[in-house]
Protein backbone atom coordinates (compact mmCIF):
# COMPACT_ATOMS: atom_id res chain seq x y z
CA UNK A 1 0.00 0.00 0.00
CA UNK A 2 1.29 2.99 -0.74
CA UNK A 3 2.21 5.05 2.31
CA UNK A 4 1.48 8.85 0.86
CA UNK A 5 -1.97 7.42 0.04
CA UNK A 6 -3.19 5.52 3.36
CA UNK A 7 -1.69 8.61 4.85
CA UNK A 8 -4.27 10.92 2.93
CA UNK A 9 -6.88 8.83 3.45
CA UNK A 10 -6.51 8.75 6.72
CA UNK A 11 -6.64 12.64 6.79
CA UNK A 12 -10.39 12.08 5.19
CA UNK A 13 -8.80 13.36 1.24
CA UNK A 14 -12.04 12.01 -0.48
CA UNK A 15 -10.05 11.08 -3.54
CA UNK A 16 -7.52 8.73 -1.33
CA UNK A 17 -10.55 7.39 0.43
CA UNK A 18 -12.29 6.49 -3.41
CA UNK A 19 -8.86 5.14 -4.24
CA UNK A 20 -7.64 3.18 -1.58
CA UNK A 21 -11.82 1.70 -1.69
CA UNK A 22 -11.61 1.04 -5.16
CA UNK A 23 -8.11 0.12 -5.94
CA UNK A 24 -7.05 -1.85 -3.04
CA UNK A 25 -10.06 -3.41 -0.93
CA UNK A 26 -12.60 -3.76 -3.87
CA UNK A 27 -9.60 -5.55 -5.91
CA UNK A 28 -9.19 -7.90 -3.28
CA UNK A 29 -12.33 -8.70 -2.77
CA UNK A 30 -12.90 -6.81 0.70
CA UNK A 31 -16.25 -5.00 -0.53
CA UNK A 32 -17.36 -4.23 2.96
CA UNK A 33 -14.24 -2.65 3.59
CA UNK A 34 -14.33 -0.83 -0.22
CA UNK A 35 -18.17 0.36 0.75
CA UNK A 36 -16.86 1.88 4.17
CA UNK A 37 -13.96 3.70 2.25
CA UNK A 38 -16.87 4.79 -0.71
CA UNK A 39 -19.24 6.21 2.18
CA UNK A 40 -16.61 8.20 3.18
CA UNK A 41 -16.06 9.82 0.55
CA UNK A 42 -19.24 9.91 -0.64
CA UNK A 43 -19.88 11.75 2.74
CA UNK A 44 -17.03 14.62 1.79
CA UNK A 45 -18.96 14.82 -1.93
CA UNK A 46 -16.40 12.40 -3.86
CA UNK A 47 -18.84 11.89 -7.12
CA UNK A 48 -17.07 8.63 -8.08
CA UNK A 49 -17.42 6.95 -4.60
CA UNK A 50 -20.95 7.62 -5.37
CA UNK A 51 -20.87 6.12 -8.43
CA UNK A 52 -19.13 2.73 -6.73
CA UNK A 53 -22.16 2.69 -4.52
CA UNK A 54 -24.90 2.59 -6.54
CA UNK A 55 -22.90 -0.52 -8.42
CA UNK A 56 -22.64 -2.44 -5.11
CA UNK A 57 -26.17 -1.54 -4.11
CA UNK A 58 -27.32 -2.41 -7.32
CA UNK A 59 -25.20 -5.45 -8.38
CA UNK A 60 -25.16 -7.13 -4.31
CA UNK A 61 -21.71 -6.72 -3.68
CA UNK A 62 -20.84 -6.58 -0.09
CA UNK A 63 -24.62 -5.60 1.00
CA UNK A 64 -28.11 -6.51 0.38
CA UNK A 65 -30.12 -4.79 -3.15
CA UNK A 66 -31.31 -1.51 -1.85
CA UNK A 67 -33.04 -0.12 -4.46
CA UNK A 68 -33.63 3.42 -2.51
CA UNK A 69 -29.74 3.32 -1.90
CA UNK A 70 -28.60 2.56 -5.57
CA UNK A 71 -31.14 5.54 -6.94
CA UNK A 72 -29.40 7.66 -4.42
CA UNK A 73 -25.96 7.08 -5.09
CA UNK A 74 -26.46 7.24 -8.65
CA UNK A 75 -28.55 10.24 -8.67
CA UNK A 76 -25.78 12.25 -6.29
CA UNK A 77 -23.20 10.81 -8.76
CA UNK A 78 -24.98 11.89 -11.89
CA UNK A 79 -25.51 15.65 -10.66
CA UNK A 80 -21.63 15.58 -9.84
CA UNK A 81 -21.53 14.97 -13.83
CA UNK A 82 -20.57 11.06 -13.70
CA UNK A 83 -22.17 10.21 -17.00
CA UNK A 84 -22.19 6.39 -16.74
CA UNK A 85 -24.22 7.02 -13.54
CA UNK A 86 -26.54 9.23 -15.50
CA UNK A 87 -26.67 6.87 -18.36
CA UNK A 88 -27.75 4.34 -15.29
CA UNK A 89 -30.63 5.84 -14.15
CA UNK A 90 -31.61 6.10 -17.69
CA UNK A 91 -31.61 2.50 -17.87
CA UNK A 92 -34.08 2.57 -14.63
CA UNK A 93 -36.16 4.94 -16.59
CA UNK A 94 -36.89 2.67 -19.17
CA UNK A 95 -37.30 -0.11 -16.81
CA UNK A 96 -40.06 1.65 -15.37
CA UNK A 97 -41.56 2.24 -18.91
CA UNK A 98 -40.66 6.29 -18.37
CA UNK A 99 -39.24 7.35 -22.15
CA UNK A 100 -39.51 10.71 -21.60
CA UNK A 101 -37.48 10.87 -18.32
CA UNK A 102 -34.70 8.41 -20.20
CA UNK A 103 -34.19 10.41 -22.94
CA UNK A 104 -33.51 13.15 -20.87
CA UNK A 105 -30.71 11.28 -18.76
CA UNK A 106 -29.33 10.25 -22.01
CA UNK A 107 -28.98 13.74 -23.44
CA UNK A 108 -27.43 14.70 -20.24
CA UNK A 109 -25.04 11.69 -20.80
CA UNK A 110 -24.49 12.42 -24.71
CA UNK A 111 -23.99 16.32 -23.41
CA UNK A 112 -20.88 14.68 -21.28
CA UNK A 113 -19.06 13.20 -23.77
CA UNK A 114 -20.68 9.69 -23.35
CA UNK A 115 -20.44 7.75 -26.63
CA UNK A 116 -23.20 4.74 -25.84
CA UNK A 117 -25.65 7.74 -24.67
CA UNK A 118 -25.01 9.31 -28.07
CA UNK A 119 -26.18 5.88 -29.83
CA UNK A 120 -28.94 5.48 -27.72
CA UNK A 121 -30.10 8.93 -28.53
CA UNK A 122 -30.19 7.86 -32.17
CA UNK A 123 -32.80 4.92 -31.33
CA UNK A 124 -34.84 7.57 -28.89
CA UNK A 125 -34.49 9.51 -31.98
CA UNK A 126 -35.44 6.77 -34.59
CA UNK A 127 -38.53 6.14 -32.74
CA UNK A 128 -40.09 8.90 -32.13
CA UNK A 129 -38.90 10.60 -28.89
Amino acid sequence: VDHSLMKRAEANDPLALMSVGGRLRFRSGDYATAIEYWEKAASLGDIESHFHLSCMYEEERGVEKDTRKYIHHAEQAAIGGHPIARQNLAAWELKKENLKRAAKHTIIAANLGDDKAIQALKVFYAGGL
